[in-house]
């Protein structure tokens, strides 16, 4: 996910004035790399390199999306070439701001992000905190560049393994729901194309009522839900089965994950 955030990004944040330069993560084929070079200045009409050097030069905001597992070493190439007039802003999963700011030039403001797989069609969600340099100037940079992929919100460091466990894997979890609703409806003797379509505009509709029109979601289901009803029985089943105390427990254990992911680092 990491390199299609960054391209959403390049996408969606332009600006007068605003210089935009993309690395193009050239590892481990270089011919690969500069055919990244060119696909970008093409498409994107921006500056790209294979160099993260060059790529941070000059850079008012410095955009870390890599994989967890590939975090130090970029930061070893990267890290003393930051200033404090730069915003480092971390994309990358489960790696804490103390984790960044101790292998980067000191006083450097490093703001934490988790946006999510949405953000690709500009309609994500995505967390953000200060690390020790970062303030509310530093939060807003954020704010500025991640808007233009979907929503934004502000929490403590903290609650960032929460907020990875809800909406960072929450998409994960929408495509398992809506998978066992097309199943179920092929089962009830629906094609799969017709099938589909039913859940997904029903989910889209859903989340659109529920964000839109700002109704409770307990509010929601209650207006669907007839006595004696088709709903009323579907909803007896699921809760007979568990449904709700699981979905509270996979967030949980995501959380849990991301802690110990975090730790790892350490």
């Amino acid at each position: 996910m990491p390199r299609i955030i960054n391209q959403s990004m390049t996408r969606r944040y332009q600006k007068p004035g605003l210089g935009v330069f993309w690395h193009a993560g050239a590892r481990p084929g270089f011919q690969r790399g500069m055919e990244r070079v060119a696909e970008l200045h093409e498409r994107h009409k921006v500056e790209a390199t294979t160099s993260n050097p060059d790529a941070v030069q000059g850079a008012a905001i410095v955009v870390v999306a890599v994989k967890p597992q590939d975090i130090d070493a970029l930061l070893e190439e990267i890290g003393p070439l930051l200033s404090t007039e730069q915003t480092v802003l971390s994309v990358a999963a489960a790696i804490p701001t103390k984790r960044i700011e101790a292998r980067i030039a000191d006083g450097v403001p490093v703001v934490r992000a988790m946006p999510n797989a949405p953000s690709v069609v500009h309609e994500g969600m995505a967390g953000i905190s200060a690390g020790a340099h970062a303030n509310d100037t530093h939060l807003a940079q954020a704010e500025d560049v991640l808007s233009h992929l979907g929503r934004v919100v502000r929490v403590q460091e903290d609650a960032m393994d929460a907020i990875t466990a809800v909406s960072g894997s929450g998409p994960a979890y929408f495509a398992l729901l809506a998978e066992a609703m097309i199943e179920a409806g092929i089962l009830l003797g629906l094609s799969r194309e017709i099938s589909t379509t039913l859940v997904v505009q029903t989910m889209l509709g859903t989340a659109k009522q529920l964000r839109d029109e700002k109704m409770h979601p307990v509010e929601l289901r209650e207006s669907v839900t007839s006595p004696g009803g088709t709903t009323i029985a579907a909803i007896r089943e699921l809760e007979q089965a568990g449904v709700r105390a699981a979905f509270l427990n996979a967030i949980q254990a995501a959380m849990t994950r991301s802690r110990e992911l975090a730790a790892e680092g350490d």
